[in-house]
């Protein structure tokens, strides 16, 4: 007697059936062979499908082109490995034409075995651009990591079904020919759905609402004031960093209260956040816990960081907002008390050697009014974040790749822009060498403003907190890349500076570093652009990270008196008022 059949143990196919179920997509036509029968396998023991078998792939294809006109409804198909697929070619291009929503699933062994004279193993990487609107591969699930993915990929599938008027797409299903058909209930799968302007939009879910920003461009004041009357209507609080360019007033800056790696999170639990923007190199995707995520872009696209990702709004950030605020709202509670929480900690911050993070608290307050700000990756990014900009301050980091490659040239090119705007860079040596060519641009002005922070290797590398610095000293030689470009000369930046007609300042110690600010802040422009260059120590740079991420453990028990006077001795009288001003904001 046959043993009973249920479900395949292959993971990737258990997620295909779940979201085939979760999107309604009953109906299937499937043809007969081998590499696709713990798919086939699968669907007909499951009486939510209509299964139907068509021996000739080609005229399954219109099967399925006439069963969807029909309808009205997603048909999927199912073939294996060998030609059957092309013989799809004919109905899917007809299915694209007419935008119905077939769907082809074709099974495969897997891309390791193409062209490796394996029979039955063909090339479906490049398809016909009139073919399919989207094609996506589903790998052997082995970890979380493939499950992640490919839950992300089978609901990019099924939502192009229907995107922007429908038709037709494929996905391409790995198969390892598991014999195995004892699961008797698929998992739980995250559903994805997309929204556009005209549909009737969800419900807000009830309780703590953050939105969150990548890196964006600039915002319209109509944007900031659709923010600011949605986080007035629901308690909300608006989580960025330095690269967002948001500067409303429920701004929340978290990097340094993120950093705190004694407790588990600082911030409260979100039951949704609102993600806008794009990449942003800030580590807060697994420091901010949120229940679930929308995403609110005008491409529609599933962008995932969080691994929450639920709906995708395809629209303007604008009608978002306008459309769940309210007029007549004013709460501000949870702002409150984030800004409550950030500020005790802001007042326990310890003595800092000279460093990146102690050059950073000094000059963030202190930039000019209306001044442009852009920083490199990495450290430096990490570093600023910590600390609030003054509000007429537009800040920018290449955050699109995070690579060190054009930090000096993009600010460059922003200061022929506006050549009466003084605008400032500050970067690592790695970055401003790897760049160095772009300072003798015969088109600079007088309103550029560099600051090098010379450690002499790429300190990321050497932080106690990078995986790199698992090899000590032995990182310096090829993955910090120590000793290059003269090795913290005290000359070479100077002469070539002073040759290009920059004005070159230097420090090494706090106190020359202080005495150069009054020139490098200074909101008149000058006769000629600034370099002010920063020789630091790359274990300085450790320890003041070490420092800055344990200030919550390390200074309980302290005096309140005894706090403001250690911060009194690192940010001075007014680096202290300062970041009382922006905290009250």
């Amino acid at each position: 007697m046959a043993k009973e059949k249920f479900y395949t143990s292959e993971r990737n196919v258990q997620i295909v059936l779940s979201l085939l179920k979760a999107n309604g997509i009953r109906k299937i036509i499937a043809s007969p062979g081998a590499t696709n029968f713990t798919f086939v396998g699968s669907v007909q023991n499951d009486p939510f499908f209509e299964v139907y078998s068509a021996v000739d792939e080609r005229s399954a294809a219109y099967m399925a082109c006439g069963m969807a006109a029909e309808s009205g409804e997603a048909v999927a198909l199912s073939c294996t490995g060998a030609t059957a697929s092309r013989n799809y070619y004919p109905g899917l291009t007809e299915a694209f034409y007419r935008k119905l929503p077939v769907l082809a699933i074709t099974s495969h062994q897997g891309t390791d075995r193409i062209g490796q004279l394996i029979p039955q193993n063909i090339d479906r990487r490049i398809l016909p651009n009139d073919i399919a609107r989207l094609s996506v591969e589903l790998p052997v699930v082995k970890d979380c990591r493939d499950e992640d993915y490919v839950v992300m990929e089978v609901n990019k599938a099924m939502l192009e079904l229907r995107r922007n008027g429908g038709g037709p797409v494929h996905i391409n299903l790995i198969t390892t020919y598991s014999r195995d058909f004892s699961v008797k209930e698929l998992p739980h799968v995250k559903v994805m759905r997309r929204f556009q302007a005209w549909d009737e939009l969800p419900v807000l879910p009830e309780g703590r609402i953050g939105i969150y920003v990548g890196s964006h461009t600039h915002f319209s004041e109509k944007q900031n004031r659709a923010i600011d009357r949605f986080c007035a209507t629901y308690d909300a609080v608006v989580i960025c960093d330095h690269t967002s360019g948001y500067y409303g007033k429920y701004k929340l800056l978290p990097t340094l209260v993120q950093l705190q790696s004694d407790i588990t999170s600082p911030f409260p639990p979100l039951d949704l956040m609102v993600h806008i923007g794009e990449i942003s190199a800030a580590s807060f995707n697994d420091t901010i816990p949120a229940k679930e995520v929308w995403r609110v872009s005008e491409d529609g696209e599933l962008r995932d960081p969080f691994k929450k990702l639920t709906t995708v709004f395809q629209m303007s950030e604008e009608m978002f907002f306008l459309h769940y605020g309210k007029d007549g709202c004013n709460r501000h509670v949870l702002i409150d008390e984030c800004r409550e929480l950030f500020g005790e900690i802001y007042e326990q911050i310890p003595e800092l050697p000279f460093c990146n993070i102690w050059t950073a608290m000094q000059l963030s307050s202190r930039l000019p009014k209306g001044a442009l700000f852009h920083m490199g990756v990495s450290n430096t990014r990490r570093c600023w974040n910590m600390f609030q900009l003054p509000e007429s301050v537009e800040s920018a980091c290449n955050v699109g790749c995070c690579g060190i490659d054009g930090c000096v040239s993009t600010l460059v090119g922003a200061s022929l822009v506006n050549p009466d705007r003084l605008c400032y860079v500050v970067v690592g040596d790695l970055t401003f060498f790897y760049d160095l060519n772009s300072l003798g641009n015969h088109h600079i002005g007088t309103n550029l403003r560099v600051m090098l922070v010379n450690n002499g290797r790429g300190t990321e590398f050497r932080l106690g907190i990078h995986h790199c610095n698992v090899f000590g000293d032995d990182a310096d030689k090829y993955m910090a890349a120590a000793g290059h470009f003269g090795n913290k000369s005290p000359l070479l930046v100077k002469h070539y500076a002073e040759d290009l007609g920059f004005h070159y300042l230097s420090a090494t110690t706090k106190e020359e570093f202080m005495t150069a600010l009054s020139n490098f802040t200074n909101p008149q422009l000058s006769d000629h652009s600034m370099i002010l260059e920063v020789f630091t120590d790359s274990k300085d740079e450790s320890e003041a990270l070490y420092l800055m991420s344990h200030i919550q453990s390390d200074a309980k028990g302290m005096v309140r008196s005894k706090l403001k006077d250690a911060v009194r001795n690192v940010a001075g009288e007014k680096g202290i008022n300062a970041i009382k001003k922006i905290l009250k904001k």
